[in-house]
């Protein structure tokens, strides 16, 4: 049996905003409805390591979500940071802040990592995946023309590996791109199957 077999009996709520998330759920024919949108306060410790922090605002994200769940639901959260130099680089607050990110990240390798939780009312499972990113060094005008063209002003470090820059920047990917993307879409499918089995 198929994993959307599996999840029939389950009503999986995807709480996440980004339209990135929702196609790779509906690419891999995994069944699921959009949570309801609400406020969640993404603050971490300032001593936690940065490979940490995904995971640690997944688990968050799950714990603010207002509703009590159903015998029958299972809630999925997710957060994607891009890590240079153990720096958490977080969404861009603006035009300037877009520039120089990608400048910095421009000639030099960074890594992403995503953390996603799954809960139901009875448990609770979270996991993180890492993925290491190499872009070639960009000239001022190519970060410029990303930056103008494609407002990345919604994603974390600047980018979106799917968009223009993913294609004319990147030299190569060691672990998923759908990771870099912003759900690392295999791993969650065979995480639920494991979850889903155990209830």
């Amino acid at each position: 049996m198929l994993l959307h077999e599996k999840l029939a009996p389950y009503r999986l709520l995807l709480a996440s905003q980004s339209p990135r998330r929702r196609e790779l759920m509906t690419g891999c024919a995994i069944p699921y409805e959009l949570a309801p949108r609400y406020e969640c306060e993404e603050c971490y410790p300032e001593t936690l390591p940065a490979e940490d922090v995904p995971a640690f605002l997944a688990q968050l994200k799950s714990e603010a979500y207002p509703d009590p769940l159903a015998d029958n639901d299972l809630l999925l959260t997710a957060d994607t940071v891009v890590i240079l130099d153990g720096e958490v680089l977080g969404k861009p607050c603006d035009r300037e802040d877009a520039l120089r990110m990608l400048g910095r990240l421009s000639g030099r390798a960074h890594t992403v990592v995503t953390g996603v939780t799954i809960r139901s009312a009875e448990r609770t499972s979270t996991f993180s995946v890492r993925s290491d990113v190499w872009f070639r060094s960009l000239r001022a005008e190519e970060i410029e023309h990303y930056v103008d063209h494609y407002r990345p002003f919604d994603k974390a470090g600047s980018y979106g590996i799917q968009e223009w820059i993913g294609y004319a920047a990147i030299e190569r990917i060691d672990g998923s791109f759908y990771n870099v993307m912003g759900l690392p879409i295999q791993r969650l499918y065979v995480e639920l199957e494991k979850f889903i089995t155990k209830q």
